[in-house]
């Protein structure tokens, strides 16, 4: 799968795989692997990608054209 909205999202926020790469803990490699589909991209990866973009994992993974996130649980 090529994850076509996920380059989207980052270009969007003026980002380079290196900066995007740092926000999630992984190598710049392993963020472009996840761009072009190479390798499934971690659920944990997903939530944060989720919180930095402020949109759902849906929207993400090209589910659903809504941008909007669903509501977040508030932790206790």
């Amino acid at each position: 799968m090529h994850y076509t909205r996920l380059r989207n999202l980052r270009e969007d926020k003026d980002m380079t795989q290196k900066q995007l790469a740092a926000i999630l803990h992984c190598s710049q490699r392993i963020y472009s692997n996840y761009e072009r589909g190479d390798v499934d991209i971690p659920t944990e990866i997903l939530i944060r990608l989720s919180t930095v973009y402020n949109t759902s994992i849906d929207y993400i993974l090209d589910q659903t054209d809504v941008k909007i996130p669903y509501a977040r649980k508030q932790k206790k």
